[in-house]
């Protein structure tokens, strides 16, 4: 809310740069993995049309019954939120570090100059950059105007909510090679090639996987080189605000062939930025910005999503489950076949709930999804109901045949028992 000065010895001589602390920006549109979608001042309908099969045998005179086939038409929405930046300062608090800020005439008629407006204009728009590159990927909207943590929904949270994700079943030992294994054996075969589907990942399983590449003996590269971020040909995208833990594979593209869409006002309200004072009568200035914004996937299917993020770990009472935060996890040791509640007014579509039984033959069913027992099960929340989604077991093995290596990765995966 104002110009904090802290720790200086600075006398006032001279200063011709100030320092900024550095971040990363809005890195699903700098890396081009989101399509946005410019002026859309209310809703945007992003347009899906499926077939199913068409093909049958030859009828000399076809009619209507003949017919075979169907075009189904669909819609997902953006619908942007309104949010904004404002922030307030005097600029007499650079007097003690700034000699044009100290008083040499009369204060009525200092007016703010423009390099220390270009100082804090950068300042400004790099943080603002920074917190909507955390809110296009983990934001949630929440309608209340007293809440400036939950903006607009982040693509995270739609592919969380969405039940039509692949979802890929996976163990937190798995080692990164065998993460992405896992990946690629549940993709459909028409995305595997497909050049602008890629992998995104944290920066931190990112160089899991670099050192584990490194770490192949005669075959990794230099220790002081990084290896090529790709899997068997598809490339590896890097997020600083994506958790750790969570692997999607998708088509991600600046363009209208992208699976990950965004909608804006003007797609310059990020960058425009109003500058006047307060009040006519006072000192102080203001810096304020508008935006809105909102983020969908276009096909969930064409989303596969392996998550073994750590949740928060929380207990049942009795047979009520009741989450307290987005990602938490729960051990059951039911000792006969019970069936458990899940209280869910703490949290926001998109939570994630990890059940393990650990029971030796009874099952747990949990907001009627079964969890047999020795195993985990991770249920999703759309803001209504729990989900499991669809589940897919991949079973590796050290036969690799059949599978093209195009990364040139060879792995010894240990079998997992599914």
């Amino acid at each position: 809310m104002a110009v904090t000065i802290k720790n200086t010895n600075y006398d006032g001589e001279v200063l011709d740069r100030i320092l900024t602390k550095a971040a990363t920006g809005n890195e699903l549109v700098q890396k081009g993995l989101i399509n946005l979608v410019p002026n859309v001042a209310k809703k945007y309908s992003i347009p899906r049309l499926k077939t199913n099969k068409m093909l049958r045998k030859r009828v000399e005179q076809p009619e209507d019954k003949d017919s075979k086939g169907d075009f189904i038409y669909s819609e997902k929405e953006l619908v942007p939120k309104d949010f904004m930046a404002f922030t307030t300062f005097n600029p007499r608090s650079f007097e003690s570090i700034w000699r044009p800020f100290q008083p040499t005439g009369n204060l009525v008629f200092r007016e703010l100059p423009p390099n220390i407006q270009n100082v804090l204009l950068k300042a400004l728009s790099d943080q603002v950059d920074f917190e909507l590159g955390y809110h296009f990927v983990n934001g949630i909207y929440v309608d209340d105007s007293e809440d400036d943590e939950h903006l607009f929904n982040g693509i995270l949270m739609r592919v969380f909510e969405d039940p039509e994700v692949i979802r890929v079943q996976a163990s937190a030992d798995d080692t990164m090679i065998e993460r992405l294994m896992r990946v690629r054996k549940a993709t459909p075969q028409v995305l595997r090639n497909n050049p602008n589907f890629v992998y995104i990942m944290s920066v931190d399983d990112a160089d899991r996987y670099d050192d584990e590449l490194i770490l192949r003996e005669g075959k990794g590269v230099n220790w002081t080189d990084t290896s090529a971020m790709r899997f068997k040909g598809t490339t590896i995208k890097t997020v600083s605000s994506w958790p750790d833990g969570l692997i999607i594979g998708t088509v991600a593209t600046p363009t209208e062939q992208s699976n990950f869409w965004g909608a804006v006002n003007l797609q310059n309200d990020f960058d425009v930025i109003q500058i006047d004072k307060l009040t006519n009568a006072g000192e102080r200035y203001f810096f304020k910005m508008l935006m809105t914004a909102d983020t969908n996937t276009a096909f969930g299917e064409e989303v596969v999503m392996l998550d073994v993020r750590e949740g928060n770990s929380i207990t049942a009472a009795g047979t009520a489950i009741t989450v307290a935060s987005q990602n938490d996890a729960v051990l059951l040791t039911p000792e006969s076949d019970t069936t458990y509640t899940i209280n869910a007014s703490k949290v926001l579509p998109g939570a994630r709930l990890a059940v393990t039984n650990q029971a030796a033959k009874f099952k747990a069913t949990v907001q009627e999804v079964e969890v047999p027992a020795g195993k985990t099960v991770s249920l999703y929340y759309d803001g209504k109901s729990w989900f499991k989604g669809d589940t897919k077991v991949i079973t590796l093995s050290s036969d690799l045949a059949g599978e093209e290596d195009t990364a040139k990765v060879d792995v010894s995966a240990k079998s997992l028992e599914e």
